[in-house]
């Protein structure tokens, strides 16, 4: 499939509400949301500006060069792989179901019966024997457990819980706050980034606009094309002129010496093809 260039909505169309402050922002988070966004705008500028220049790339290569592959591929995945396997289904694996789905109904399945009624009471007998194993076992179990549960209490989980409320939870919501920030700064710069490079694009392309391509336009119109039709006027075609008069006077001089030193070329004999001349020709009407 071939990837069609969605138009983006503009950002006119979604106004960004403009964020309210958190209720525990204080002076830490002021202190930390300034430095970290400028930072964040001089780390992703040059990173917005690759990533416009790779998005341009990839579908321009993806246009001209993997969908068509893609299609190609797809085509030749359906010859040599889906076409055969339809054919395994419908001529192999059908008849084989169907000789199977036959074998269970009419051996495998009077084969189990048997077996079930065969085997029912030896059956019973062992689920009666696990059922009784199994209520001992789940017994010891529930001693084992309770025992396990107290000791990992007492050294695992008091500890954990004082090491969270005392360390672990300050230290988590002084990072939230810092990555919180980080992110938000990160998407500023990234936006930023995007206005100056959409603004550098627009610079570079009005630059190279007036320092090359307008000046090389009015140096074809204004020097070039004049220049070119004086050439034409005054050099080219008195120049075709006089070659062709050379031409014209060498080919003269070259029939004038050969008339000289052969003298003239003998014509042809006329032929008499027996028809009379002159108004008294005959015709076929009389």
């Amino acid at each position: 499939m071939d990837m069609q260039k969605q138009p983006q909505p503009s950002q006119s169309q979604y106004p960004r509400q403009p964020r309210q402050p958190a209720p525990d922002e204080g002076c830490l988070v002021v202190a930390i949301r300034i430095p970290v966004r400028i930072l964040a705008f001089l780390v992703v500028l040059p990173v917005r500006l690759l990533w416009d220049a790779l998005a341009a790339v990839a579908r321009f290569l993806w246009r001209y060069l993997l969908a068509p592959a893609g299609r190609a591929l797809g085509l030749l995945l359906h010859v040599l792989l889906v076409v055969p396997l339809v054919w395994l289904y419908r001529h192999l694996l059908t008849p084989l179901g169907h000789a199977l789905l036959w074998l269970h109904a009419r051996v495998l399945t009077p084969i189990g019966r048997a077996l079930v009624w065969l085997l029912t009471p030896v059956v019973e007998a062992l689920a009666a024997a696990v059922v009784w194993a199994a209520g001992k076992i789940a017994w010891l179990a529930g001693k084992l457990a309770v025992g396990l549960y107290w000791t990992a209490r007492v050294l695992l989980v008091l500890p954990a819980l004082a090491l969270w409320r005392w360390i672990l939870a300050p230290v988590a919501r002084v990072l939230g706050i810092v990555l919180r920030e980080i992110g938000e700064a990160l998407g500023h710069a990234w936006r930023a980034a995007g206005y100056v490079a959409r603004a550098a694009g627009r610079v570079l392309g009005t630059l190279f606009r007036w320092i090359f391509l307008e000046p090389a336009r009015w140096a074809y119109r204004t020097v070039l094309t004049p220049v070119g039709h004086v050439v034409r006027d005054l050099v080219l075609r008195p120049a075709a002129q006089a070659a062709r008069a050379i031409g014209r006077a060498v080919g003269q001089a070259r029939a004038d010496v050969r008339r000289a030193l052969f003298g003239e070329p003998r014509r042809p004999a006329p032929v008499d093809r027996r028809e009379p001349g002159g108004r008294d020709t005959r015709t076929l009407d009389g």
